[in-house]
């Protein structure tokens, strides 16, 4: 991907994994026609002041797009691209790992055996539950909760689905699902939609499973619902002031938590460079829209 952009533009790359501070991204900015930008960077209108009139295009590498000011970007008639598709098979693959590390304790089975704990194998030891015939509740029935449904019912389950416009209703899903799992973009209606009036509608032996948005879950109500047994488990690859975790969820067994790695594979992570690369250059170097803008009508402004 890196070739592929030094190939076609003048880059400057802000070489590390961790974010740039603010101050420096404000001032790398400044003057850029493209910005390709993660979810930790907050595109807003200081960002694109900074940046300046020439700027284009920003090319966020995400599918989710909540720290972008999409319609700034519009009304200066800058384009927003994401990368859909390419990430959908991996996150899928991810929810339904969790959803069996948990249902079937094997990270809390790793972490006992790490502590070299005394153990041998026993008829009640550690006991889970299978996968067969449990139904799962998809909170969200987009491309990725879609294919999450592919694999469950490949895993026998039975598969159940909320949107705001189809499916059944989020209270009846609540009370009948033995997992829920989210695939919901994060706005202000789906902000904490997963709160303790949620949990509470939840069956006692059911699990969650999120890795969609972290702010979706009320990170504070959900371990107390673990600690207390209104569920039975949870499972989170994102969080709600990610990277820090809510402190209560980190010494529960019933929980296992992994760093956002939906679609880490490298496979996924090349494609999704690639949708960068190929916005940028639909922009700068072609003079079009790309496939994947979010905002093609900032596009008469350009």
């Amino acid at each position: 991907m890196r070739d592929e952009l030094e190939r076609s533009f003048e880059l400057d790359v802000h070489d590390s994994e961790w974010p740039p501070a603010r101050e420096a991204l404000l001032a790398r900015a400044a003057g850029r026609d493209g910005l390709m930008t993660m979810l930790t960077d907050r595109i807003d209108d200081e960002l694109l002041d900074a940046a300046g009139p020439q700027l284009r295009v920003v090319a966020n590498f995400a599918v989710g797009f909540d720290n972008v000011d999409v319609p700034a970007c519009t009304r200066r008639g800058v384009i927003v691209s994401n990368t859909p598709d390419v990430l959908t098979q991996a996150t899928a693959e991810l929810t339904m790992a969790l959803m069996l590390a948990l249902v079937r304790r094997v990270a809390e089975g790793d972490r006992l055996v790490r502590r070299r704990e005394d153990w041998i194998w026993a008829p009640n030891m550690m006991l889970g539950r299978g996968l067969a015939g449990l139904e799962l509740g998809l909170v969200g029935y987009g491309r990725i909760g879609q294919a999450v449904a592919r694999l469950a019912e490949a895993h026998s389950m039975t598969v159940l689905y909320s949107t705001p416009r189809s499916g059944i209703s989020l209270d009846e899903l609540l009370a009948r699902a033995d997992g829920v799992s989210l695939h919901l973009p994060l706005s202000e209606e789906t902000r904490h939609i997963i709160d303790a009036g949620a949990l509470g509608r939840m069956k006692p032996t059911a699990v969650l499973v999120n890795t969609s948005r972290g702010p979706i879950v009320d990170e504070a109500e959900l371990a107390r619902a673990l600690t207390d047994g209104t569920i039975a488990g949870a499972a989170l690859d994102v969080f709600e002031r990610e990277p820090e975790v809510t402190e209560a969820l980190l010494g529960l067994e019933n929980v296992v938590l992994t760093p956002h790695l939906g679609s880490a594979t490298l496979e996924t992570r090349e494609a999704m460079g690639m949708l960068c690369v190929q916005a940028l250059r639909a922009v700068l170097l072609e003079d079009r829209v790309p496939a994947n803008a979010l905002n093609s009508e900032a596009w008469r402004d350009s």
